[in-house]
């Protein structure tokens, strides 16, 4: 059998400054992926109804179904793009 940690991973904040500005830091980084996942789910309707022919949002910008895939998988990679730039700002502070 092995030992059990003698300390603690994380110790419990003793001053309420601190500790308030780990709460707020939560609140943004849960905020963050909710909003990322929300755009990312978005994106993944569109593409189903888009094959399933649903609906056809990209016509404007693009005339053949080739032309619109691409339109859509230029707009995917921003999409993640923003979410990893999100990612990273939030994993940073």
């Amino acid at each position: 059998m092995s030992e059990p940690d003698r300390e603690p991973a994380e110790k419990p904040t003793q001053d309420e400054q601190t500790a308030e500005r780990e709460g707020k830091q939560l609140i943004r980084s849960g905020i963050g992926i909710a909003v990322v996942s929300i755009v990312i789910l978005l994106a993944l309707v569109l593409a189903l109804m888009q094959a399933s022919g649903l609906v056809d949002l990209l016509e404007p910008f693009a005339e053949t179904e080739t032309q619109q895939w691409g339109v859509f998988f230029v707009i995917a990679l921003a999409v993640i793009a923003l979410a990893a730039w999100s990612w990273n700002s939030i994993a940073s502070r």
